[in-house]
């Protein structure tokens, strides 16, 4: 059973007042992020949109995708995917390749202007952290990495379980 689906006791006041504290913390930097990608692009209209680069990013982690297969893993429907992808093919950063386990059927893959474009973004937002985080004694900085990766992690596998209860909530109409 993962940690996720675990059988657990329901969280103490404390535990909920770091949870509370982690979470306000998270709205702030998402928060923070939208006001970012929001001047960025207003600055540069004709600009990738933060859509196009998770899709981007996701091809470049798993290699070539059918379009359902991406949608899937972005956690958007085929047709939303279908548009975003569309927009990338259209400016060349994304291509359709036959698949070899049915030529029906078509893989999305990222062309070398979009794995360049990617390695550029990559290396310009590793600049910026490094930055941020530059007076911060190296063991935080490592320990930040660590700790995000660990939290990113157990947000993934709780993903799916927390899907589940907010569409439960939904049906019954919040009275849950």
């Amino acid at each position: 059973m993962s940690q996720a689906n675990a059988a657990v006791s329901p969280p103490t006041e404390p535990e909920l007042a770091v949870a509370d504290a982690i979470g306000m913390e998270l709205v702030r930097l998402m928060r923070l992020m939208a006001c970012a990608h929001a001047q960025i692009a207003k600055a540069n209209p004709d600009g990738l949109e933060k859509a196009g680069y998770i899709l981007l990013s996701t091809l470049i982690e798993s290699g070539p995708l059918r379009l359902g297969e991406l949608a899937e893993k972005v956690y958007v429907d085929a047709s939303t995917a279908s548009r975003q992808v569309a927009d990338l093919v259209k400016a060349g950063l994304v291509e359709r390749q036959a698949d070899p386990a049915d030529g029906r059927a078509s893989l999305l893959a990222l062309t070398a202007a979009g794995r360049e474009l990617l390695e550029h973004s990559r290396h310009r937002r590793s600049e910026h952290i490094a930055r941020m985080v530059a007076t911060w004694p190296a063991a935080d900085r490592l320990e930040l990495a660590r700790l995000l990766a660990r939290f990113t992690g157990a947000y993934e596998e709780y993903l799916p379980s927390l899907i589940t209860e907010l569409m439960e909530d939904i049906r019954s109409g919040g009275e849950n």
